[in-house]
Protein backbone atom coordinates (compact mmCIF):
# COMPACT_ATOMS: atom_id res chain seq x y z
CA UNK A 1 0.00 0.00 0.00
CA UNK A 2 1.56 3.32 -0.90
CA UNK A 3 -0.38 6.74 -0.68
CA UNK A 4 0.61 8.59 -4.47
CA UNK A 5 1.23 6.96 -7.75
CA UNK A 6 5.37 8.05 -6.90
CA UNK A 7 5.39 5.95 -3.94
CA UNK A 8 3.95 3.10 -5.81
CA UNK A 9 6.37 3.49 -9.19
CA UNK A 10 9.44 3.35 -6.40
CA UNK A 11 8.33 0.04 -4.92
CA UNK A 12 7.54 -1.53 -8.22
CA UNK A 13 11.05 -0.80 -9.29
CA UNK A 14 12.19 -2.18 -6.44
CA UNK A 15 10.35 -5.48 -6.68
CA UNK A 16 10.28 -6.69 -10.34
CA UNK A 17 8.37 -6.29 -13.69
CA UNK A 18 4.97 -5.78 -13.86
CA UNK A 19 3.10 -8.34 -14.57
CA UNK A 20 -0.74 -6.91 -14.45
CA UNK A 21 -2.98 -3.83 -13.50
CA UNK A 22 -6.33 -5.04 -11.87
CA UNK A 23 -9.30 -2.67 -11.47
CA UNK A 24 -10.51 -2.33 -7.80
CA UNK A 25 -13.13 0.05 -6.57
CA UNK A 26 -10.39 0.83 -4.39
CA UNK A 27 -7.92 1.64 -7.04
CA UNK A 28 -6.15 -0.23 -9.88
CA UNK A 29 -4.25 -2.83 -8.37
CA UNK A 30 -0.60 -3.30 -9.94
CA UNK A 31 0.66 -7.15 -9.81
CA UNK A 32 4.14 -7.17 -9.86
CA UNK A 33 6.26 -10.85 -10.17
CA UNK A 34 8.84 -11.33 -7.66
CA UNK A 35 12.29 -11.74 -8.08
CA UNK A 36 14.13 -15.41 -8.58
CA UNK A 37 14.22 -17.41 -4.77
CA UNK A 38 11.79 -14.26 -3.39
CA UNK A 39 9.43 -16.19 -0.48
CA UNK A 40 6.44 -15.32 -3.05
CA UNK A 41 5.29 -15.54 -6.57
CA UNK A 42 4.10 -12.14 -6.94
CA UNK A 43 3.16 -8.99 -5.09
CA UNK A 44 0.21 -6.09 -5.32
CA UNK A 45 0.69 -2.59 -5.28
CA UNK A 46 -2.10 -0.37 -4.58
CA UNK A 47 -2.02 3.43 -4.88
CA UNK A 48 -4.69 4.00 -1.36
CA UNK A 49 -4.88 7.91 -0.92
CA UNK A 50 -3.64 9.92 1.89
CA UNK A 51 -4.28 9.69 5.18
CA UNK A 52 -5.13 7.25 7.40
CA UNK A 53 -8.93 7.04 6.70
CA UNK A 54 -8.47 6.78 2.73
CA UNK A 55 -5.41 4.03 3.39
CA UNK A 56 -7.79 1.77 5.72
CA UNK A 57 -10.40 1.79 3.14
CA UNK A 58 -8.13 1.08 0.19
CA UNK A 59 -6.43 -2.24 1.94
CA UNK A 60 -9.32 -3.37 3.77
CA UNK A 61 -11.07 -3.19 -0.36
CA UNK A 62 -8.58 -4.87 -1.79
CA UNK A 63 -8.25 -7.32 1.28
CA UNK A 64 -11.86 -8.03 0.97
CA UNK A 65 -11.62 -8.83 -2.74
CA UNK A 66 -8.71 -11.22 -2.35
CA UNK A 67 -9.98 -12.99 0.70
CA UNK A 68 -13.52 -13.52 -1.60
CA UNK A 69 -11.46 -14.23 -4.57
CA UNK A 70 -9.80 -17.80 -2.91
CA UNK A 71 -6.76 -15.80 -2.65
CA UNK A 72 -6.06 -14.21 0.83
CA UNK A 73 -3.03 -11.95 1.14
CA UNK A 74 -0.49 -13.27 3.54
CA UNK A 75 1.12 -9.70 4.27
CA UNK A 76 0.61 -6.29 4.19
CA UNK A 77 2.90 -3.87 3.63
CA UNK A 78 2.62 0.56 4.05
CA UNK A 79 5.40 1.92 2.16
CA UNK A 80 6.39 4.90 1.36
CA UNK A 81 8.11 8.32 2.51
CA UNK A 82 7.72 10.60 5.34
CA UNK A 83 9.28 12.47 7.93
CA UNK A 84 11.89 11.65 10.19
CA UNK A 85 12.87 12.76 13.75
CA UNK A 86 16.28 13.51 14.08
CA UNK A 87 19.00 12.33 15.37
CA UNK A 88 17.34 8.71 14.38
CA UNK A 89 15.96 8.94 11.41
CA UNK A 90 18.22 11.34 9.04
CA UNK A 91 16.48 12.56 5.76
CA UNK A 92 17.63 9.81 2.96
CA UNK A 93 17.54 7.03 5.97
CA UNK A 94 14.94 3.94 5.76
CA UNK A 95 12.86 3.01 9.49
CA UNK A 96 11.34 -0.40 9.38
CA UNK A 97 8.69 -0.02 12.34
CA UNK A 98 8.07 -2.16 15.30
CA UNK A 99 4.89 -0.45 16.50
CA UNK A 100 2.76 1.61 14.03
CA UNK A 101 0.93 4.33 16.78
CA UNK A 102 -1.51 6.48 16.29
CA UNK A 103 -0.19 9.59 17.40
CA UNK A 104 -3.27 12.02 16.96
CA UNK A 105 -6.55 9.93 17.86
CA UNK A 106 -7.69 11.30 20.93
CA UNK A 107 -8.92 14.15 22.69
CA UNK A 108 -7.17 17.08 23.99
CA UNK A 109 -8.11 17.56 27.46
CA UNK A 110 -7.09 20.69 30.21
CA UNK A 111 -3.94 18.43 31.14
CA UNK A 112 -2.71 17.96 27.91
CA UNK A 113 -3.56 14.80 25.14
CA UNK A 114 -5.18 11.82 25.83
CA UNK A 115 -4.85 8.86 23.58
CA UNK A 116 -8.48 7.08 22.33
CA UNK A 117 -7.65 4.26 24.73
CA UNK A 118 -7.66 6.65 27.26
CA UNK A 119 -11.15 7.39 26.56
CA UNK A 120 -12.24 3.75 26.68
CA UNK A 121 -11.97 2.93 23.18
CA UNK A 122 -10.47 1.56 20.70
CA UNK A 123 -6.85 0.56 19.97
CA UNK A 124 -3.79 3.43 18.76
CA UNK A 125 -0.81 0.58 18.07
CA UNK A 126 0.11 -2.45 16.35
CA UNK A 127 2.49 -4.28 16.43
CA UNK A 128 4.01 -6.21 13.05
CA UNK A 129 6.07 -9.38 14.12
CA UNK A 130 9.19 -8.88 15.47
CA UNK A 131 11.28 -10.94 13.09
CA UNK A 132 9.96 -9.38 10.60
CA UNK A 133 10.75 -6.21 11.63
CA UNK A 134 14.11 -7.39 12.27
CA UNK A 135 14.72 -9.55 9.25
CA UNK A 136 13.45 -6.82 6.97
CA UNK A 137 15.44 -3.92 8.41
CA UNK A 138 18.52 -6.17 8.48
CA UNK A 139 18.03 -6.61 4.75
CA UNK A 140 16.92 -2.54 4.00
CA UNK A 141 19.88 -1.46 6.34
CA UNK A 142 16.84 0.22 8.02
CA UNK A 143 16.51 1.69 11.63
CA UNK A 144 13.86 -0.10 13.42
CA UNK A 145 11.70 1.77 15.99
CA UNK A 146 8.60 3.36 16.14
CA UNK A 147 6.34 4.93 12.86
CA UNK A 148 3.92 7.49 14.16
CA UNK A 149 0.92 7.99 12.06
CA UNK A 150 -1.07 11.56 11.76
CA UNK A 151 -3.51 13.29 9.93
CA UNK A 152 -1.86 16.61 10.18
CA UNK A 153 2.06 16.94 9.06
CA UNK A 154 3.90 18.15 11.80
CA UNK A 155 5.27 21.71 10.92
CA UNK A 156 6.85 23.43 13.90
CA UNK A 157 9.70 22.38 16.66
CA UNK A 158 6.87 22.50 18.99
CA UNK A 159 4.83 19.84 17.86
CA UNK A 160 7.96 17.67 17.20
CA UNK A 161 8.85 18.35 20.56
CA UNK A 162 6.11 17.41 22.46
CA UNK A 163 5.74 14.27 19.79
CA UNK A 164 8.88 13.20 20.87
CA UNK A 165 7.61 13.51 24.47
CA UNK A 166 4.73 11.39 24.18
CA UNK A 167 6.47 9.11 21.81
CA UNK A 168 10.20 8.78 22.81
CA UNK A 169 10.94 5.74 20.93
CA UNK A 170 9.53 7.52 17.43
CA UNK A 171 11.87 8.15 14.44
CA UNK A 172 9.40 9.12 11.73
CA UNK A 173 5.88 10.05 11.19
CA UNK A 174 3.43 9.62 7.80
CA UNK A 175 -0.22 9.18 7.54
CA UNK A 176 -0.81 6.26 6.47
CA UNK A 177 0.21 3.30 8.43
CA UNK A 178 -1.96 2.81 11.36
CA UNK A 179 -4.97 3.04 8.83
CA UNK A 180 -3.61 0.08 6.93
CA UNK A 181 -2.56 -1.65 9.98
CA UNK A 182 -6.55 -1.52 11.00
CA UNK A 183 -7.46 -2.91 7.77
CA UNK A 184 -4.95 -6.07 8.56
CA UNK A 185 -5.95 -6.81 11.68
CA UNK A 186 -9.45 -6.64 10.71
CA UNK A 187 -8.15 -9.52 7.97
CA UNK A 188 -5.79 -11.44 10.48
CA UNK A 189 -3.03 -10.72 8.19
CA UNK A 190 0.35 -9.52 9.18
CA UNK A 191 1.28 -5.73 8.75
CA UNK A 192 4.81 -4.23 7.96
CA UNK A 193 5.34 -0.31 7.65
CA UNK A 194 8.39 0.80 5.94
CA UNK A 195 9.46 4.58 5.31
CA UNK A 196 12.34 6.49 3.76
CA UNK A 197 13.15 9.76 4.98
CA UNK A 198 12.38 12.99 2.26
CA UNK A 199 12.68 15.52 4.63
CA UNK A 200 13.02 16.27 8.87
CA UNK A 201 10.02 16.37 11.19
CA UNK A 202 9.87 19.99 12.35
CA UNK A 203 9.64 23.47 11.02
CA UNK A 204 8.18 23.12 7.50
CA UNK A 205 10.57 23.88 4.57
CA UNK A 206 9.53 22.20 1.26
CA UNK A 207 13.66 23.63 0.25
CA UNK A 208 15.03 20.87 2.29
CA UNK A 209 12.72 18.13 1.07
CA UNK A 210 14.46 15.76 -0.46
CA UNK A 211 11.85 13.33 -2.08
CA UNK A 212 13.92 11.99 -4.94
CA UNK A 213 16.48 10.67 -2.42
CA UNK A 214 13.62 9.17 -0.52
CA UNK A 215 11.89 7.77 -3.58
CA UNK A 216 15.59 6.24 -4.68
CA UNK A 217 15.79 4.68 -0.84
CA UNK A 218 12.57 3.22 -0.38
CA UNK A 219 13.50 0.98 -4.07
CA UNK A 220 16.44 -0.11 -2.40
CA UNK A 221 14.87 -1.37 0.84
CA UNK A 222 11.61 -2.95 -0.55
CA UNK A 223 14.04 -4.69 -2.72
CA UNK A 224 15.18 -5.98 0.60
CA UNK A 225 12.23 -7.82 1.09
CA UNK A 226 13.00 -10.58 -1.72
CA UNK A 227 15.24 -11.80 0.47
CA UNK A 228 13.66 -12.38 3.82
CA UNK A 229 12.54 -15.28 4.71
CA UNK A 230 9.27 -14.25 6.10
CA UNK A 231 6.59 -16.90 4.62
CA UNK A 232 5.97 -19.43 7.36
CA UNK A 233 3.89 -16.94 9.46
CA UNK A 234 2.20 -16.65 6.40
CA UNK A 235 1.72 -20.18 5.18
CA UNK A 236 0.41 -20.54 9.56
CA UNK A 237 -2.45 -18.24 8.78
CA UNK A 238 -2.84 -19.95 5.60
CA UNK A 239 -2.01 -16.83 2.90
CA UNK A 240 0.01 -16.52 0.51
CA UNK A 241 0.50 -13.50 -1.30
CA UNK A 242 2.01 -9.80 0.30
CA UNK A 243 0.36 -7.08 -0.63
Amino acid sequence: MTAVAAERDAVVAGLGPTVTHRDLPAGTLTRVSAPPGAPFGYADVLVGGVGPAAAAASAGGALTAAALGGDPYGLVVSAGIGGGFAPGAPVGGVVVADAIVAADLGAETADGFVPVTGLGFGTVEHRPPAALVRDVAAAAGAAVGTVLTVSTVTGSAARAAELTDRHPRALAEAMEGFGVAEAAAAHGCPVLEIRAMSNAVGPRDRTAWRIPEALAALTSAVAGLAAVRWQGSAQASGRKNPS
